[in-house]
C-alpha cells in the first residue's frame, strides 16, 4: 500500500474509511512508510566517504572548514606508530611547495587523535587524525559563489545536493585528499614491515612532455623528490617545469601522468570476479581528484599485440621461485597478484579553474561569463604522487588482511591466541608471572611506573 501524507482542513480522496478516519484526526499527519532498510533493522554507510572493507578510511571536513582528516578502522594492533611518519607523507602532498603548485600556505599538521597508545603502539581502535585549516581566503570564492565553473563539480554538487560548500570547492577540492594521504602512511608502513613492499609513485607526463630513462626497478624515492616536477629523470623534469609555467602564467593549467610501481606486492592479493586487485586499483585511483584514465601492465597499448607477442611466459628462478619473463600484465593475472612488479598508470585532466574568462550558467540559469579568482595549481600531478601511492596502499594493505583472513586460518599448527585471546600471561604457563611482554608489549613494571602520579 502507498504512504499517505493527511493534512488538517485539506480535502481528502479516497475511500470513505480514508474520508473518516481523515475527519476523527484533524492534526494528524500519518507518517510515511519507512524505507526497506529501516524496516529490516539496516543502516546505510558514510555515503561515498569511505573505502575499504577489513581495512577502512573514512576521510571527513571541507576545503574551508575548521579541518579535514580521517578515521582508521581496522588497523593491526601493537604497530609502532608516530605523527613524524604520517606528517612526512603529508608535507610531500601540502600545498605551497613551489611555482608550480597552489601558492596556498598550509602547514597541514597533523595531530593523533585516537587509536595509539602513550607509548606510541596502535591499540587496533580507531585511529583519528585531524588536520585544522588555517590559510583559507574565502573571499576568493565570490564569482563562483552563483557561477559554476566549468569542468568543475560546482553544477553536479549541486544538482545532487542541491546545496554547496562554495568556499574552497568542499569536498571536491583536492584537500580532502589529506586524510588518504594520512591513512596511506600507515598502510605503506604495515606492507613494509610485513612484505618489504616499496610504493612510488612519479610524474611520468606533462602535457605532451613524456619522461624518458626511468627504470622501474631501480629508481628511488630521492630521485622523485630531486626536483618540483617528481620525475626521476632530470632532463625530462626541466621539460615538464618548463610546459607548467607557460600555462601558469597565462592563467591556464594542463593535464598530466602519474605512474605508480609497487615492488615486493605480495603474491596471491585479490579476489576473482568483483573483487580483482586492479579493479579495487581502478576505483582507488579513479576516486581521486580530478582523475579521467587508468591502465595496468600494457594497457590500451596491449589491443596492438598477439596472444604470443603479449602473453608473459613463466620461468623458475632458483632464488624467488617462479617468475615471468616479461610484465605486459603489470604484476596481476585473474584478478590476483602473481610476484612481479606492479605497473599502473593514471591520467590527470586539466585543473578546472583557471583565472582566463570562460564562458559558464549562473545559478538562476542564464548565460555569464566568468573569471575565477583563488589559489590553485596549474597542474595537479606533482602534488598527486603521495596520493596515487597513498590509494595504492590502502587497496594492497585491504587485499592482504583479506588474504590473511580467509587463505590463513586453517592448517595451522597453533590457535591459542584465536581461541585464548592475544595475552598469554592470562592463560599460558610458561608466561604466567613473567616480565609481561607475551606480544612486544611495556612490561607491567614499567606500565605500571609510566602511568603512575609522581
Amino acid at each position: 500500500m502507498a504512504s499517505v501524507t493527511a493534512v488538517a482542513g485539506a480535502p481528502v480522496a479516497g475511500p470513505a474509511s480514508l474520508r473518516r478516519r481523515h475527519r476523527g484526526a484533524a492534526a494528524l499527519r500519518l507518517a510515511p512508510r519507512p524505507v526497506a532498510s529501516q524496516r529490516r533493522g539496516m543502516s546505510v554507510r558514510a555515503m561515498g566517504s569511505s573505502f575499504g572493507r577489513m581495512f577502512r578510511v573514512t576521510t571527513f571536513g571541507e576545503s574551508h572548514g575548521g579541518g579535514v582528516g580521517c578515521v582508521v578502522d581496522g588497523v593491526p594492533p601493537k604497530l609502532e606508530l608516530t605523527r613524524e611518519e604520517l606528517q612526512f607523507e603529508l608535507d610531500r602532498r601540502r600545498p605551497g611547495q613551489s611555482r608550480i603548485t597552489t601558492p596556498r600556505n598550509e602547514e597541514d599538521s597533523c595531530e593523533i587523535l585516537s587509536g595509539v597508545g602513550l607509548d606510541g603502539i596502535t591499540l587496533g581502535t580507531p585511529i583519528a587524525v585531524l588536520v585544522r585549516n588555517k590559510d583559507h581566503r574565502s573571499q576568493d570564492y565570490g564569482e563562483i559563489a552563483v557561477a559554476y565553473r566549468p569542468s568543475h563539480a560546482d553544477a553536479t554538487y549541486d544538482m545532487k545536493y542541491g546545496v554547496r560548500a562554495i568556499a574552497g570547492g568542499g569536498r571536491s577540492s583536492a584537500r580532502e585528499t589529506i586524510g588518504r594521504v594520512a591513512a596511506g602512511a600507515i598502510a605503506k608502513k604495515i606492507l613494509k614491515q610485513i612484505a618489504g613492499t616499496e610504493i612510488l609513485a612519479y610524474v611520468s607526463q606533462v602535457k605532451d612532455v613524456v619522461a624518458t630513462g626511468v627504470d622501474h626497478e631501480t629508481f628511488t624515492m630521492d630521485d622523485v623528490e630531486a626536483n618540483i616536477a617528481r620525475c626521476p629523470d632530470a632532463a625530462s623534469a626541466e621539460r615538464m617545469i618548463e610546459a607548467i609555467d607557460k600555462v601558469r602564467v597565462k592563467g591556464d593549467s594542463c593535464g598530466g601522468v602519474v605512474t605508480c610501481v609497487v615492488r615486493g606486492c605480495p603474491r596471491g592479493l585479490g579476489a576473482p570476479v568483483f573483487d580483482k586487485l586492479e579493479a579495487d586499483l581502478a576505483k582507488a585511483m579513479l576516486s581521486l581528484p580530478a582523475t579521467k584514465g587508468f591502465e595496468i601492465g600494457s594497457g590500451f597499448e596491449g589491443v596492438n599485440t598477439t596472444g604470443s607477442e603479449h602473453n608473459d611466459e613463466f620461468y623458475m628462478d632458483p632464488k624467488t621461485g617462479i617468475r615471468t619473463r616479461t610484465n605486459r600484465s603489470g604484476g596481476i593475472q585473474g584478478g590476483i597478484s602473481n610476484g612481479e612488479i606492479v605497473e599502473l598508470k593514471i591520467a590527470f585532466k586539466p585543473t578546472s579553474t583557471i583565472t582566463q574568462p570562460q564562458n559558464t550558467v549562473n545559478r538562476d540559469g542564464v548565460d555569464v561569463e566568468l573569471k575565477a579568482k583563488g589559489r590553485h595549481d596549474p597542474c595537479v600531478v606533482p602534488r598527486a604522487v603521495p596520493m596515487v601511492e597513498s590509494m595504492v596502499a590502502l587497496v594492497l594493505v585491504d587485499h592482504l588482511m583479506m588474504q590473511y583472513a580467509q587463505c590463513n586460518l586453517l592448517e595451522r599448527e597453533d590457535y591459542s591466541n584465536l581461541v585464548m585471546g592475544n595475552m598469554k600471561t592470562l592463560y599460558d604457563p610458561a608466561f604466567i608471572g613473567g616480565d609481561g611482554k607475551s606480544g612486544g608489549e611495556m612490561s607491567t613494571k614499567d606500565m605500571s611506573a609510566a602511568f603512575s602520579e609522581d
